[in-house]
């Protein structure tokens, strides 16, 4: 009894605090992703008055007549309109491969506060975009959101994985995707028509992107640095010790630091990891592939499909009220989507399993790949492989939000039958090739790594196996 009231994990309210502090990036990643879709008409409106293509004719005004075309038909607002929604994307994919450069120069928390003046600079530029051209700065506004987001994606799971007990390093490292799920939920409610997403407040809408900026920058002076990154980049044992007994309050810290100079020492022994090398190094070739398959996963499951088209797609099945479905979509984030059809009932068929298919989706595929990669590698490659899977994620978050009105234009109702034959074949490869995490040390996830493929490098051909038969039986 006494020995394990000395070697529990507590969760402390410094560990509370700190991962409270951390997700803070994560819910503005959220809501930065899903706050330009609501009002989306309201900007076009703005954009085409900038532009010089407005006409009192337009939808909206007191004399439309109902005959004239939608803003979106013009080709200019169009190009600026989508060149707003892209341009997040490509921010956040220039700037994935700089995490582990941030993450390392001043350390975990230091990273965090001083990429927060890029989401407070975004946030103004969109929050004034009235005052010169609203296309440019929203857009220039975006391009910087998306580049701080492309940051704080990989610091935030990569902070929270080396401060987390290892008992509790799933169960917290699910928290980045649920804040970023809060937050896109809470941009689709403030986004409505009667609260921001109107004529008069639409750029505050968008300029609250950078409210949570202000809040983390305030508290992350509060939260302790991450013990690994003191002790095996820097080599401070006792601030290491300090940050250990401030995260998990009164133990004996000899197991954690142990565990800490093993990977230090394995970390010494190895050159510093590149990206480059990483990718061409066949000791992490497992890992990695694992790594990015897992985010592959996440983004071709189409689950950005339906927060970028959900008001689309409930359209077409006949919801009433699509607006408000979406809002559902965001409150219980799910998995499993059908269309459209002929037959009134099936609106509500569609709108159900598409609220079943985010809720399992935020199960599996949305957390798991953010803090998977933190946990297969140690700590010489692991900045590298977070910037990688960063990028892939983006990468493929930015190719599904182009594409997917091309494919539902191609497939039609069946658009989704699409992705659940790659998340068919996405779950047999996590099946076959990804490793059970829970409860290990860093070093005993690599260790199970490496030993499959030695084993696999020591077994003998068939050929080999039937010589070795024959000469048995001979003998």
């Amino acid at each position: 009894w006494t020995e394990f009231k000395i070697n529990r994990t507590r969760i402390t309210g410094t560990l509370v605090l700190a991962v409270f502090t951390a997700v803070l990036g994560s819910l503005q990643f959220g809501y930065s992703l899903g706050v330009i879709n609501a009002p989306q008409k309201v900007i076009e409106k703005h954009y085409a008055r900038s532009l010089g293509v407005w006409s009192e004719r337009m939808p909206g005004n007191s004399s439309d007549t109902g005959d004239s075309p939608d803003l979106g038909m013009h080709p200019d607002v169009t190009m600026y309109w989508s060149l707003s929604v892209a341009i997040f994307s490509i921010g956040g994919v220039l700037s994935s491969f700089l995490v582990g450069f941030v993450g390392d120069l001043r350390g975990r928390v230091r990273g965090m506060l001083v990429i927060n003046v890029l989401a407070v600079v975004a946030g103004l530029l969109m929050g004034l975009c009235r005052s010169w051209k609203p296309h440019i700065m929203v857009i220039s506004g975006r391009f910087i959101m998306g580049f701080y987001c492309g940051l704080t994606s990989g610091l935030v799971p990569m902070y929270i994985g080396e401060i987390a007990p290892k008992a509790y390093r799933g169960a917290l490292g699910t928290l980045h995707q649920l804040a970023v799920v809060i937050g896109i939920l809470i941009s689709q409610v403030i986004g409505l028509e009667f609260i921001l997403g109107n004529d008069d407040m639409w750029p505050l809408l968008l300029g609250l992107s950078g409210a949570p900026a202000v809040l983390q920058s305030l508290l992350l002076p509060l939260c302790p640095e991450s013990p690994r990154y003191l002790y095996i980049l820097l080599g401070k044992e006792q601030e290491a010790r300090t940050s250990l007994l401030r995260l998990k309050g009164a133990y004996d810290p000899s197991e954690d630091m142990e565990e800490m100079k093993r990977e230090k020492d394995e970390a010494d022994r190895e050159p510093r990891v590149s990206i480059f090398s990483l990718i061409c190094s066949s000791t992490y070739r497992q890992q990695l592939t694992v790594a990015l398959m897992m985010h592959f996963s996440q983004q071709f499951s189409g689950i950005n499909a339906i927060f970028y088209y959900s008001t689309d797609i409930f359209e077409r099945a006949g919801v009433s009220q699509p607006v408000y479905a979406t809002i559902g979509v965001g409150a219980i984030n799910t998995i499993f989507t059908l269309v459209s059809s002929e037959y009134s009932w099936m609106s509500y068929t569609s709108m159900s399993s598409i609220f079943l298919f985010v809720s399992f989706f935020e199960i599996g595929p949305g957390p798991i790949p953010w803090f998977i990669v933190a946990e297969l590698f140690s700590q010489g490659p692991r900045p590298a492989a977070i910037a990688l899977a960063g990028c892939c994620n983006w990468t493929c978050n930015f190719v599904i939000g182009m594409t997917f009105p091309y494919i539902q234009v191609w497939l039609d109702s069946y658009v989704f039958i699409l992705f659940a034959a790659l998340l068919l074949c996405f779950t047999v490869f996590t099946h076959l090739r990804v490793p059970e995490t829970k409860g290990k040390s860093f070093e005993e996830i690599a260790a199970g790594f490496h030993k499959g493929r030695k084993k696999r490098q020591q077994s003998p051909t068939a050929a080999t196996e039937l010589q070795q038969l024959k000469t048995s039986t001979d003998a």
